[in-house]
Parts: C-alpha cells; structure tokens; sequence
C-alpha cells in the first residue's frame, strides 16, 4: 500500500500564494511580513493509519425489520442487527496509542443510510422514519472504538431497497457497481488531542482501489486550504494540519485515468467541525 508523499512542497507553495492576498493583522492594525505569516502555517499531511488489531472472523449480519405505517406519509422501520465474534461497547485495545479521537462508549456499528453521516449504534438495534414512495441504500459494518472500520469480508452488510406507496419495505436487487461510502471525518472535534490527528476512513462497496482499476480523489476544502489526494488503496488515513472551522471532504470515485464513475453513491461530500475550544463558531 503505497504512502502518499509528495503534498508539503505542493501545500506550501499555495500556502504562500495565499498569504500574499492578505497580509494585514486586524487585531492589531499593523502590517506583517507575507513570507512570516505562511511559515507558520503548517502544510496539511496525509499518512498512513497505524496498524490496528484484526478482527478477521467478525460478523454483520441484518435481522428482522419491522414497518410501522405512521400517518399518512411516513413509515417507521425498526431494525434489528446479529453480531459474531465482536464485541460490542468494548475499547479497542490499542485505543489509548491511537492519538485520534475514540469514542468512549467502545466499538460499535456504523449505520449508513443513503450515504449520509452515520448513527453509531452501541446495540445491535436502530430505527429510522422515512417516507411512503421512496428508495433507499443502507450500509452497516463494523467500526473499532476509534470508529476505524473493519474492512474484512462478513463485517458489513448492504441493503437497497424502497418504501412503497402502502408504506411497505420491499428489498431490491443487490447493486453490482461499485460505490463508495464516506465514514470519517464526522461531527464535532473539540480541543489539540482531537483536532491535531484526523482518521479519514471510509468504505467501498463492488470494486478494489488500485493503479489499473479504481481511485478516490479526495478533495480537501478548509479556509484557505484546496487540495485534492488521490486515493489509490482502500485503507484509512491520518489527515494532520487541518485549520481550524468547518471543513470539508469530497470523496469521487473514478476510473484509473481520473473519470468520475457514473452511478449512485460515487460522491459524497461531508462538512464537519474543528474547534479549538467550545463554543464551536
């Protein structure tokens, strides 16, 4: 799995072309140096995720689901989930050397519904409402305490399916184009410990990333940082020196020369928050 190099000189210098746009401190009403100012802003870097403890037999498997008409509109669908050979709520046992944020409930599931931002179930149970004429992908697999998925086969499961115009579920063929379902980075990161490490982690479905085959080019948007990693091995990441705010990621699935894959669930974009301290602005 190759490791990216390569992105510090190449941040760096739009570092410095965007510093020279500005170059006044407000706060003080007195200019600064341009070439000052971009030195102390770190170039951000994407590593290698450290190797985490395997979990080869674990097992995910969707149970009973259970609809309950609501209204006239909406339908309410209670999930139940089987889980083999994971512990559920347990602490990954090389949580406390990861650096990144970890949940302190323990390991648990990542309930993904038509790709937006997941629900970490503690229980092997969840429910959702949503509405009679509709269609739906559902991704759930298995995540560590530091929410790192479980990338092996039988840890994860997929469910496409609609909810008819009588609110009643009705499965539907299982896709086989590949898709690509974005995990983490998620929600608030508060304080240095959190917002210093990010795990970028997230899930494909029908295809392998490699030179000949599939990538992901992940964009990065964060203040004055645009920059695009391509992503050429299905394996989590560590994002270091991302500023403070509301940042975003895109991931896309494309062909080895760089075209979007057509199809559902071959983009995805997610906001999320770094804060040095609360209140998050």
């Amino acid at each position: 799995m190759a490791h990216i190099k390569g992105l510090t000189a190449i941040l760096a210098g739009a570092t410095l072309l965007l510093a020279s746009c500005g170059g006044e401190n407000k706060g003080e009403g007195t200019a600064v140096n341009d070439t000052a100012v971009a030195a102390t802003i770190p170039a951000v870097e994407l590593t290698d995720f450290s190797a985490s403890p395997e979990f080869p037999d674990a097992q995910l498997t969707i149970g009973d689901i259970k609809t309950t008409v609501q209204g006239t509109d909406s339908v309410k669908l209670d999930f139940s989930f089987v889980v083999k050979n994971f512990e559920l709520m347990n602490q990954t046992s090389d949580a406390n050397g990861k650096m990144c944020n970890n949940s302190d409930k323990g390991q648990h599931i990542h309930f993904i519904l038509d790709n937006k931002p997941y629900a970490a179930l503690y229980e092997p149970k969840n429910s959702v409402v949503l509405a009679k004429n509709s269609e739906h992908y559902l991704l759930v697999f298995l995540a560590r305490s530091y929410h790192e998925s479980i990338k092996t086969k039988g840890a994860s499961a997929l469910l496409h399916f609609k909810i008819d115009d009588k609110g009643k579920m009705q499965k539907l063929s299982s896709p086989s184009e590949p898709m690509v379902f974005y995990s983490r980075p998620k929600g608030d990161y508060i304080g240095k410990n959190n917002t210093d490490n990010l795990l970028l982690d997230f899930y494909v479905w029908n295809g392998q990333l490699n030179d000949s085959t599939l990538n992901i080019k992940a964009q990065l948007k964060a203040n004055s940082v645009d920059t695009t990693f391509v992503l050429k091995a299905w394996k989590p990441y560590m994002l270091k020196n991302v500023p403070l705010g509301k940042p975003s990621i895109t991931l896309t699935l494309t062909d080895k020369d760089g075209n979007k894959v057509q199809g559902d669930n071959t983009e995805v974009t997610r906001e999320f928050n770094l804060a040095a301290d609360e209140p998050i602005k």
